[in-house]
Order: C-alpha cells, then sequence, then structure tokens
C-alpha cells in the first residue's frame, strides 16, 4: 500500500485561508484525503487576488489566480458558502458531519460568534479533529494580536538575526514562519488520527505561528538560554564556526561551508595559502570565530583574483563543501534539480501547462497533482454529497449549476 492510499477516504473541510493552514490541508490531500475548501462566493479565498499571477497575459481574458493561491490549493474541491449567513453555516455543518478533519485559521473567537467553534463542528462529526491554525495562540495575550509570517519573524528576533552587520534587519525571503507552521499542523493532524482508535471523541489541536517561529530559532534560543548571548546580523556568516560564508569572486558568489579544522587546512591549500592555517589568529575553530572580519578580509582579497568556476573546482578537489550563491532561475535549471523531480506538471485542467512543487516526502507514484479548483467550482457536487435537494442547491445561487461548477462570473 502506497502513502497515498492510506488517506484515501479520509475527508477534509479546510475553512483556512493564506498559506499555513491551506498547507496541511493540501498535504493531507496529496496524501490521498478528500479536501474540501469551503470559499467566500464573491472573492473566494484571499490569496486567490495576489499577485503575481500565473500567466499575467491571461488576464485579457479573467486571468489565472495568484501563484500563490496555486502552490497551495491542488487536490481541493471547492465550495463557495457565504459562512456568514444562516443558509451557509447550516450547509457547512452538513458537510462536516461527513468530515475526519477541520482546519480553520480564524482569529480567536471569530469562529464561534459564526456558530462554526470547536463545539459546533463536533457536534456534527463526534470524531472530528480539529485543527486551529493562529498567530499568537489564544489566551489573553495574544487572544486580539494580528500575526502575519513577517511579523512573528520581527517578534521572535528572526529579523533582528537576519541581514548585513552593518545594514538594517531583514525579513527571510521564504514565508518560513507559515510554512513550518503548516508541516507541524499536519503533523499533529496525523498524530491525532492514528490517536482516534483509542480516543474515540473529538480532538481539539492549535498550531501557532509564534511557536513555529521560535522553535526555527532552537538552537539559538538554547544558546541564549546557555550563555545569555545570541548571534548578531552576520549576512550569510554563522555563528559557531568559520569560514562559513558567502564570498565574492572575479565574476560571481560562491559559498564557502569548512567548518572544521581538517577542512580549514584543506580549504587552505586549495587557497594556496597554507600559511593561514598556521596563523595564531586562525588556528582553531574559536579562534576563527573570534576574527572572523579579519580572516573573510583576507580570503576575500584572495577569491576576488579568480572565477567562481575556478574556484569552486579547486576547493572541491580539496574535499571541502563549496558551491555556487544561484539565482531562483539557475537553481531551477540545475540537472539537480530535474533529477529531483521537484517541479512536476499538474493534471490536465483548466489551465494549460500548469507546474506544481512537489512535496519533498515520497507521496508514491499514485500521486496525481489535480488542478487548483476554480472558486465554487464543487458546490453543487459537495451539497449533494451533503444531502441537499437539487431545490435546496439552486437556493444558494446561479452561480452554481447542477453540473457542480462555477458559472462564468
Amino acid at each position: 500500500m502506497s502513502l497515498a492510499e492510506t488517506y484515501r477516504g479520509l475527508r477534509v473541510i479546510d475553512l483556512s485561508a493564506n498559506i499555513a493552514g491551506p498547507l496541511a490541508c493540501m498535504i493531507l490531500g496529496d496524501l490521498g484525503a478528500d479536501v474540501i475548501k469551503i470559499e467566500p462566493p464573491d472573492t473566494g479565498e484571499a490569496t486567490r487576488a495576489l499577485p503575481p499571477r500565473w500567466d499575467p497575459e491571461s488576464e485579457r481574458d479573467g486571468g489565472w489566480e495568484s501563484t500563490v493561491f496555486l502552490t497551495l490549493n491542488r487536490n481541493k474541491r471547492s465550495a463557495a458558502l457565504d459562512i456568514r449567513t444562516g443558509a451557509g453555516r447550516d450547509a457547512v455543518l452538513r458537510i462536516v458531519r461527513d468530515a475526519d478533519v477541520v482546519v480553520e485559521s480564524f482569529r480567536p473567537g471569530v469562529a464561534d460568534r459564526l456558530g462554526l467553534g470547536f463545539d459546533d463542528l463536533s457536534q456534527a462529526s463526534p470524531r472530528l479533529v480539529h485543527c486551529s491554525v493562529n498567530a499568537f495562540g489564544d489566551g489573553p495575550l495574544g487572544h486580539d494580536r494580528p500575526g502575519y509570517d513577517a511579523l512573528i519573524q520581527a517578534f521572535t528576533g528572526i529579523m533582528e538575526m537576519t541581514g548585513d552587520p552593518d545594514g538594517e534587519p531583514a525579513r527571510a525571503a521564504p514565508s518560513v514562519v507559515d510554512i513550518s507552521t503548516g508541516l507541524w499542523a499536519a503533523i499533529s493532524i496525523t498524530a491525532a488520527l492514528a490517536r482516534r482508535a483509542a480516543e474515540p471523541g473529538p480532538q481539539r489541536l492549535s498550531a501557532s505561528l509564534v511557536d513555529s517561529g521560535f522553535f526555527l530559532l532552537c538552537h539559538q534560543v538554547m544558546g541564549y538560554l546557555g550563555s545569555g548571548g545570541f548571534p548578531s546580523r552576520l549576512g550569510s556568516a554563522a555563528p559557531s564556526t568559520a569560514p562559513y560564508e558567502a564570498f565574492r569572486t572575479a565574476d560571481g558568489t560562491i559559498m564557502i561551508a569548512a567548518a572544521t579544522d581538517r577542512l580549514f587546512a584543506r580549504l587552505c591549500q586549495a587557497l594556496e595559502m597554507p600559511e593561514l592555517a598556521a596563523d595564531p589568529r586562525f588556528r582553531t575553530v574559536a579562534d576563527r570565530v573570534a576574527t572572523r572580519s579579519e580572516l573573510a578580509e583576507v580570503m576575500a582579497g584572495r577569491l576576488r583574483t579568480g572565477t567562481a568556476q575556478t574556484w569552486l573546482a579547486r576547493i572541491a578537489a580539496a574535499g571541502v563543501p563549496a558551491g555556487p550563491v544561484n539565482d531562483l532561475a539557475a537553481a531551477l535549471a540545475h540537472p539537480l534539480t530535474a533529477e529531483r523531480a521537484i517541479i512536476r506538471a499538474a493534471a490536465p485542467g483548466r489551465i494549460p501547462a500548469l507546474k506544481q512543487v512537489r512535496l519533498p516526502i515520497d507521496t508514491g507514484a499514485d500521486c496525481i497533482m489535480s488542478q487548483p479548483p476554480a472558486l465554487g467550482e464543487h458546490t453543487a457536487e459537495i451539497l449533494a454529497e451533503a444531502g441537499f435537494s437539487a431545490d435546496e442547491i439552486s437556493g444558494f445561487g446561479p452561480s452554481v449549476t447542477a453540473e457542480g461548477k462555477a458559472e462564468p462570473r
């Protein structure tokens, strides 16, 4: 049995928005679960509108959705329901009757006010695994604090540690807090599903961005607790060893990771500077960390005399870890990226030649990447599965057709 087959038959309701919650649901969808995304009927989930779009030229014909939305919402079905209305709320509760998992990312208190809180949903599905994705938790100090990835990076200290020593604090380019929170949510959900045989009642889970932010800094936190110090901004360098940073060459930038004394001695030979290994300033890792700037200045002067390719060949021949500093285009074009099948074609659908980024786990050869749904594409079929009659379905508005597709907007 493949990993994907393990989750076949599992139903997940995605009431979340942005990145963390949708990612957790998409992981379950990639693993074979039936994921139903509930979206506002007028605008859809918020990330549908974010730039850039998959094909900017298609905007003349209505445009494809945001690449952010397309990244995080494959293998899902979309139901367009206004949960602020009684009819929309009741429809969600009926859909949840057959659900195993609900993921939501409302601000604390909002779901309860809508009648879609944990108590409401678990009454509809008594064995429900309910996961709330939030920014600062649901306690009194975090209850009313708005939170996004960048705000958590700022709050936890990630931003203060990131950037050049003489520059301003910088946000890490990837949405590291959102993405890691989505992963923690998915892990918590799978653990809860495994517990259901022993704990047959509903289970309430929480995945908080602030928790993820601090755990991303786990060894820096331990360093501070143990020593009272924390790393300042070091650019590409590492606080615990040197040389372990990026250097300019005559025609580009390379990353060198000579983390140990043995590797440093080999690097000095490759650079034809054996005297550096014997220099009292640089003899041990601790010495090199204390004199990081002096060492970097000496190495930078030498590395600027040759090309990136020349130095990488010499350093690699010496057995020292080093590599090019690529931009995204170069990284995607590298043969290793193709070897690892990082980018895969989505199943045929409404967006021609749509590509997707695979999960970094083995979901099995039978994992199909169905295209992210159009807004409300499956409303009618989902309502029919929940027991609504054709007349009841038509009452949700003209945008829902008998075929379960959203009419052109």
